[in-house]
């Protein structure tokens, strides 16, 4: 019996030592990719990149009620979390086994802006430690509003509209300042799938989706107004 928990706990010592060596290769290669993406641009330069755009608008500049529907379908806990959310993160796992599948990603605002500045959608784990050490560096250099500011400013509408400017305009022939409760609720869909979401080439999806971040926004007692 004590040989039996011998070998037992020899094979727990093995994976415990070749997990912490997969571990500590992903994060040095991780690590790497973030160093190169970084000295290569440095984030700053990046920053004044996207707010050099004519398109660019500030949050001031942004409806509320566009806001706090894509901070309630994309990263609800945004304001209460780090760069990293780990509840997010453990919520998408357990959707991801029990669906069998890898849709879900858990990345937070503040990870998908990292994304959008530096990296592909490549899905490697060394990517994504790259992309959670660049999303660290935002969240300090960085306000939240700022962050959200950057977030809208690039994220895709579909149409070959990037930003929030040329969606509201696109779709809506308005500024994002004179966005409606409901067009609000429509364009913060949008960016989950574009492709399938996007008012003019699937409007039932749009009108199906937009549904979904009404409720969405109603159970987080998110009106127009507030």
């Amino acid at each position: 019996m004590s040989r039996k928990r011998s070998c037992l706990g020899r094979l727990l010592l093995i994976i415990i030592i070749v997990g912490l060596l997969a571990a500590g290769i992903l994060f040095y290669f991780g690590y790497r990719d973030y160093r190169e993406a970084v000295e290569e641009i440095p984030l700053t330069e990046k920053i004044a990149q996207i707010q050099s755009n004519p398109e660019y608008v500030t949050i001031d500049e942004i409806s509320g009620d566009f806001q706090r529907a894509i901070v309630a379908v994309e990263d609800k806990r945004f304001y209460r979390h780090g760069a990293l959310d780990p509840i997010g993160f453990g919520r998408a796992v357990v959707t991801n086994l029990r669906n069998q599948e890898f849709s879900e990603g858990g990345s937070t605002i503040t990870q998908q802006v990292a994304k959008n500045l530096y990296f592909s959608n490549e899905k490697r784990l060394t990517r994504k430690i790259a992309e959670a050490l660049v999303a660290m560096d935002l969240e300090k250099e960085y306000s939240k509003d700022e962050i959200l500011e950057f977030y809208c400013n690039i994220i895709f509408f579909g149409q070959s509209y990037y930003g929030i400017s040329e969606a509201s305009y696109g779709y809506f022939g308005k500024s994002p300042g004179n966005l409606t409760f409901e067009e609000s609720a429509m364009l913060a869909g949008i960016p989950q799938a574009p492709s399938i979401y996007n008012p003019v080439d699937h409007p039932e999806n749009a009108k199906a989706r937009q549904a979904v971040v009404l409720e969405i926004l109603e159970e987080n007692g998110i009106t127009t107004g507030k």
